[in-house]
């Protein structure tokens, strides 16, 4: 009887390997046939990579990848939210090049509902922060919760080269989350008031003295400016996802 020979890929999961075999068919005198697999070659990996569509290949090379400051926020494994950011040239920030970064900043920041975003988290490493809480995302929040959090609604403010100076070193731990640590949060301690300095979009010097949640914002949004995620400073036993509970109704 002819023996039927071909190849296929057998998944092994549990192992995280691809492995490649040669699988024969065989006699094996009354009892049927014989499965017999030859080994041709094996990859292990620890986790599936992801494989791009021809299209994603030709869309790249037709257009090229983006460049910052990008229109996404960078995720934590990218190197630029672990670098010091550089100072900007007072000089330079009414230029077109440091003015389409801060625009850039709002328009991520505001496509993205968060309340404040660092230009290291657009891949850009300067220092520059744009914060803002409109009223609609303070009217979403239980008035119980706006009290307890000391959420109050703040127009847009632009820092450039911020320095910040502890007001009240009295520490408060909330539960806070990060745009580029999507999906997770955790409880982080913080001071209750600061005050931040530095120079505007139009290089003109400003301060904001503030306390509550908006003085959380400020703390988070330098940690970034300095290599620094909520994770360095977060309580470990309350790192969790934010929709584990949906996961398991």
């Amino acid at each position: 009887m002819r023996t039927i020979l071909f190849s296929r890929f057998l998944r092994l999961s549990a192992l995280g390997c691809t492995v490649k075999h040669s699988i024969t068919w065989c006699p094996e005198g009354n009892s049927g046939y014989l499965l017999k697999l030859h080994n041709l070659s094996a990859r292990c990996h620890s986790s599936e990579t992801k494989e791009r569509s021809y299209w994603q290949f030709l869309k790249r090379k037709v257009l090229k990848p983006p460049s910052p400051p990008y229109s996404h926020v960078c995720q934590v494994g990218d190197p630029v939210l672990r670098l010091k950011a550089s100072p900007v040239d007072p000089t330079e920030i009414t230029s077109s090049r440091i003015q389409n970064v801060i625009k850039h900043l709002i328009k991520v920041m505001r496509k993205m509902d968060c309340i404040g975003l660092s230009a290291p988290q657009i891949g850009v490493s300067l220092q520059i922060v744009a914060l803002e809480y409109p009223v609609h995302l303070v009217d979403e929040e239980p008035e119980s919760l706006r009290k307890t959090k000391g959420l109050a609604p703040f127009p847009l403010k632009i820092f450039v080269n911020p320095s910040i100076r502890i007001m009240d070193s009295k520490t408060i731990t909330f539960r806070e989350a990060c745009e580029s640590i999507s999906g997770f949060s955790a409880c982080v301690p913080r001071y209750h008031a600061v005050e931040i300095s530095g120079l505007n979009e139009r290089g003109e010097p400003v301060s904001w003295q503030t306390d509550g949640w908006s003085a959380r914002i400020i703390q988070h949004e330098m940690d970034h400016l300095n290599g620094i995620l909520f994770i360095d400073r977060m309580d470990s036993n309350t790192f969790e996802n934010i929709k584990w509970m949906e996961l398991n109704e």
